[in-house]
């Protein structure tokens, strides 16, 4: 690859265009080459009023981190941080072969389903895939990783001895549930409106308008079944995690993710791992009931 190419990525593209962002500048470089950035959220923390998010960005061989108080400000930082590493080692990406894939980069001629999922969300001007580390469960020598894959309003969770395959795994299921949804090879389907938690406190809706009434004590309530009918109502989707490893106490551990914005993951316990979803189930349902009754 010639270095002349990489000199300067940043200021020569703004130059030209100055109301281009990191982000933009980046994915431009990445369409040249052939190898477009992989954007991972790797924590979201702080309070609703104060977040701050961490993301990682990957092209090629190189990994630069950013943060920020919006997912957009972090990847943004993450993008700057990338271009800066480019202009000092233009040498650092790897020269790889295009492929018949859509134009996709992909080395031994073999697909890479990270890449064509961001690929397609470009195309359809969808939110780009974001892959975050769930689980990791395992000793040391023998790791075993849980990451979900989060495209618009859908979320699929991959495993694997590495964060990597984990990613990879996420990506096909979500890419085979495109086609599903769809119901042939062609991905002709349309994602939901996202569901933002504040949006919530707003809503009449049928299961909301329940939730704010009822009291979240009443013993040997199906909190799983209230837990699916909000989300079959409002239009996000759930994953529940189980856990190998048992509690000081002996018990199963299950973590349930909703895929709003911003996510919401819980932690439930019991004696079964059934006992155990029904109780993430009621961590996650006294979570929207807090959100949907804020003033």
């Amino acid at each position: 690859m010639d270095t002349l190419a990489t000199k300067n990525i940043s200021e020569q593209t703004q130059m030209a265009c100055p109301e281009k962002t990191p982000i933009q500048i980046l994915h431009e470089y990445g369409t040249k080459i052939d190898c477009l950035p992989i954007y991972d959220m790797e924590k979201a923390e702080g309070t609703p009023h104060q977040p701050n998010f961490v993301f990682t960005v990957t092209i090629g061989e190189i990994t630069c981190r950013g943060q920020g108080f919006s997912k957009k400000a972090a990847k943004h930082q993450a993008a700057e941080a990338a271009l800066k590493v480019l202009e000092m080692d233009p040498g650092a990406l790897p020269v790889l072969q295009r492929t018949e894939n859509n134009g996709l980069c992909e080395p031994n001629d073999q697909q890479n389903p990270v890449g064509v999922l961001q690929e397609l969300a470009l195309q359809r001007s969808w939110h780009l895939p974001e892959y975050v580390v769930v689980m990791e469960t395992g000793p040391c020598h023998n790791k075993e990783f849980s990451v979900t894959c989060r495209l618009e309003n859908l979320m699929e969770t991959g495993t694997g001895s590495s964060k990597k395959m984990a990613k990879k795994v996420a990506a096909e299921k979500t890419l085979e549930k495109l086609q599903s949804l769809s119901g042939s090879a062609e991905i002709t389907w349309t994602p939901k409106p996202i569901v933002y938690l504040e949006s919530l406190r707003h809503s009449t809706s049928d299961t909301i308008s329940q939730l704010r009434r009822t009291p979240l004590s009443i013993p040997n309530t199906d909190y799983v079944q209230m837990m699916q009918d909000i989300s079959q109502e409002q239009g996000f989707e759930i994953i529940y995690h189980n856990i190998d490893e048992l509690t000081v106490n002996g018990q199963y551990q299950c973590l349930v993710q909703l895929s709003t914005i911003p996510v919401t993951v819980c932690h439930g316990t019991g004696i079964t791992i059934g006992n155990a979803q029904n109780d993430a189930a009621h961590s996650a349902l006294q979570y929207i009931k807090i959100m949907a009754t804020m003033k």
